[in-house]
């Protein structure tokens, strides 16, 4: 029986965008992925101590109604399905990726994990707290924009592959300011996430 393949898409998600679902989309067919989780960091520590982040379970919700997108919850044939994933939430404290991988792959020895890193995240890897060590053996897929020149990526990342993937310039800094200014975010994000924000007063202040 083939072992499945499953792509995690680590993110603050802060909110989830339309952004996030191509990316998950694309690498899921470019690599034959079964489905992609988008996982919610419980405490993003390298952002938290920058700006105030919005409660995880919120957050979650947001990452929840954005995979159940009609198009995204019900792909194509040769789409991955999307889902979010709370195992950073269950496990609690600090995130990292050390962490959520070893406790993955603990619970789920038979799946195939592949870790989802854009290339300008992917050259921070020597900042994480084990310094990448984690991602020794772990195939990671980096994705970059189409025709970018090829970076020198970490020694740690030893089993990378580069899909080029359609990226829009779409941020959730952006989306916040642009909610806080009280702009459209229509077309930006899912409409199940834009009607969240805007029925649970999100952002309105936040322009961090």
């Amino acid at each position: 029986m083939p072992v499945p393949r499953v792509g995690l898409l680590g993110g603050t998600f802060d909110p989830p965008h339309v952004g996030h679902l191509v990316v998950a989309a694309e690498v899921g067919e470019a690599l034959a992925l079964d489905s992609v989780r988008l996982v919610v960091a419980n405490d993003p520590w390298q952002k938290s101590a920058e700006r105030r982040i919005t409660p995880v379970g919120t957050r979650f919700r947001l990452t929840m109604a954005a995979a159940a997108t009609p198009d995204w919850e019900s792909p194509g044939r040769n789409s991955p399905a999307v889902a979010a994933a709370d195992v950073e939430i269950r496990l609690g404290g600090r995130t990292t990726t050390a962490r959520t991988l070893g406790h993955l792959r603990r619970d789920e020895p038979d799946v195939d994990f592949v870790v989802i890193l854009g290339v300008d995240a992917a050259l921070r890897v020597p900042t994480w707290w084990d310094a990448g060590e984690c991602l020794r053996g772990v195939t990671v897929a980096l994705v970059d924009r189409p025709g970018a020149p090829a970076a020198d990526i970490p020694g740690v990342i030893n089993r990378a592959q580069r899909v080029e993937a359609t990226q829009l310039d779409i941020s959730s800094t952006a989306i916040r300011r642009r909610v806080a200014d009280r702009l459209s975010i229509r077309h930006l994000v899912p409409p199940e996430v834009e009607c969240l924000i805007d029925t649970e007063g999100l952002y309105r202040r936040d322009c961090d």
